[in-house]
């Protein structure tokens, strides 16, 4: 086994013979055996380093097992730490119902059988190994999706700029082209005449159409005064290109935040738009944005639609992801250090995300 494969087991007993024997009997695991002669030394230990499985004793003077092991509960860092007691005294089942309540994982009692003890705590040692050895992929898998989302942010403010200036400009001087040629219209024939109007049309919608793109790919007015005029611009156009009424109310006294923040409250007020417009059938939506006094930044986007189906709604409610758009949101909840709640029934969707104000600034800087 490798040395950083290693994890610790804690053996908490008062009397030095007894350590020694556990630390024969668990020697072949090739863990890290930890002693400690007393409940203190234990919570010492527990809140220096980290500890896989708890080995103790229930008969200890000052502070025994039963104690030490709701002390141990009390703390959200050992919410999760296996406690395996052993006792060759409180052997009764109300003994092991006190055990079981404050959360231990088994009950050995004396005399001890080295084969099972040592099997029972090398399960629990693998399981956090593996539970540690997941919580790092799950780290290291959220770092990359926030890359990810970060990328795909900035590679469409590039794409954005570029159909401006580049596309814009071609698009702009075709127009000025059609319209010199449109000015000898005269001297053509009745249908080149009609296909140059009609090229002019083309041209005309082109442009359009482009601008619409762009805004939606990177609105402007997001960098430029920020993020409630975006909002508002985006929801008026969300509104004429879908037909669904959109309500804005959005509370005067949030300022600008850190652009990072920013895209990402964009980005999700746009994605439950989106969903509005191809799942609801709702012709009307709201969009709400304010700062509750508990220093929340709440977003809220509602429909009167026809709900998610039943199988949703239950994926919905344990924060399942059954969408590219929902899991993106809830990445960009979960980078700004938010919730994300979604209420939905027949008569109507509910998002609401909301974000710690600290948060907002710390993670914009």
């Amino acid at each position: 086994m490798a040395e950083q494969e290693k994890v610790n087991i804690l053996m908490v007993d008062d009397q030095p013979g007894k350590l020694l024997t556990y630390e024969a009997i668990l020697k072949e695991l090739g863990e890290n055996l930890i002693k400690a002669r007393s409940g203190r030394e234990a919570l010492d230990y527990l809140l220096k380093i980290d500890i896989a499985v708890v080995l103790m004793d229930v008969s200890m003077p000052e502070l025994d097992g039963f104690e030490l092991a709701d002390m141990i509960r009390q703390h959200p860092r050992f919410q999760k730490t296996a406690i395996i007691f052993i006792s060759a005294v409180h052997l009764t089942d109300l003994d092991r119902l006190k055990a079981y309540q404050r959360g231990a994982v088994d009950y050995v009692s004396v005399p001890i059988v080295p084969e099972l003890l040592r099997a029972k705590v090398q399960v629990f040692a693998d399981l956090h190994r593996k539970t540690q050895q997941l919580e790092l992929l799950t780290r290291d898998l959220r770092a990359l999706s926030a890359r990810l989302i970060a990328t795909q942010d900035e590679e469409r403010r590039h794409i954005a700029r570029d159909l401006h200036d580049s596309v814009g400009q071609l698009i702009a001087a075709l127009s000025m082209n059609n319209g010199l040629v449109c000015r000898q219209a005269h001297k053509l024939s009745p249908e080149a005449a009609d296909a140059l109007r009609e090229n002019a049309a083309i041209v005309e919608q082109l442009s359009k159409e482009t601008r619409t793109i762009s805004h939606l790919l990177h609105p402007p007015l997001l960098d430029e005064i920020g993020l409630l005029p975006a909002i508002k611009m985006f929801a008026e156009g969300f509104g004429n290109r879908s037909h669904v009424h959109v309500a804005v109310e959005l509370s005067p006294e949030i300022g600008r935040l850190p652009p990072s923040v920013e895209i990402s409250i964009f980005r999700i007020v746009q994605e439950c738009l989106t969903n509005v417009y191809r799942h609801s059938g709702s012709k009307t939506a709201r969009i709400k944005m304010w700062l509750s006094q508990e220093s929340l930044l709440t977003v809220q986007v509602c429909d009167q639609g026809k709900g998610m189906s039943f199988a949703n709604r239950a994926l919905a409610s344990v924060g399942t992801n059954h969408g590219v758009g929902l899991s993106g949101m809830r990445e960009r909840v979960r980078e700004l250090g938010g919730t994300l709640e979604i209420q939905s029934s027949e008569n109507g969707t509910t998002v609401t995300a909301a974000f710690p104000v600290g948060n907002l600034m710390v993670i914009g800087v």
